[in-house]
């Protein structure tokens, strides 16, 4: 069976790696992590069952996913939380626990039939849950995909729909309580996120590595000179 891992997080290529060397027996696998890789011309020569995008931020082309079953791991329970940004949505609303779920795309965003969905708890940074995620992704969820090669459902339910974050909105409000502080630290504390921040005057103070204890923050800052987004 030829298949295609397309992935950009570092803890993702490291597993979608792993996978490929662990089943070279069972599938031909091709890893993208450039997503100006993912092309119809290439997929077309591979000619995959499945192209399956575990953290992908991308519109994918339309005559890729009309001509090849593509399949999302969202980190959402469908149809609640479709949309951009869906763990800080989630930590931000307070949410402790959601589910990852496997769709197949199709012209609308997170609109696809689910192909089944798994638990993720959402304690720890953005960092540790992702690959938390990915492990549930690759050790579970794509071995069942590929093996069992299930019937996705129509989503059912009423629909809520998540914004995407800008970077301005990682910035921590004096009106936030303890809680909601490091809630914000933690859910932008990942790879490629832009880090919760307050202003001091001319610097910016940015904040990484949380924890709570004892009724404070315990956190890393890394101070900057000027706002390095102007």
């Amino acid at each position: 069976m030829n298949i295609i891992i397309a992935t950009t997080k570092s803890w993702n290529i490291k597993n979608a790696q792993k996978f490929k060397k662990e089943n070279e027996s069972k599938y031909n696998t091709t890893i993208i992590t450039n997503k100006d890789e993912l092309t119809f011309e290439k997929v077309k020569l591979i000619n995959p069952e499945y192209i399956l995008f575990p953290h992908w931020s991308w519109i994918i082309p339309k005559e890729i996913f009309e001509n090849f079953t593509c399949v999302v791991f969202h980190m959402t329970d469908l149809p609640f939380g479709r949309g951009g940004s869906p763990l800080q949505n989630l930590i931000e609303r307070g949410i402790k626990k959601t589910k990852i779920s496997a769709i197949k795309v199709d012209g609308g965003i997170d609109t696809g039939d689910i192909f089944f969905k798994r638990d993720l708890d959402l304690y720890g940074t953005a960092e540790e849950i992702f690959m938390r995620a990915s492990k549930i992704i690759f050790n579970d969820m794509i071995p069942e995909l590929l093996t069992k090669r299930p019937v996705p459902q129509k989503q059912e339910g009423e629909a809520t729909v998540f914004q995407r974050r800008k970077p301005e909105q990682s910035e921590i409000s004096p009106d936030f309580d303890l809680e909601k502080i490091y809630d914000y630290i933690r859910m932008l504390d990942g790879e490629g996120y832009p880090r919760a921040f307050i202003k001091y005057g001319k610097y910016r103070l940015e904040f990484s590595r949380a924890s709570m204890k004892n009724g404070k923050i315990i956190a890393d800052v890394e101070i900057i000179e000027g706002d390095e987004n102007e």
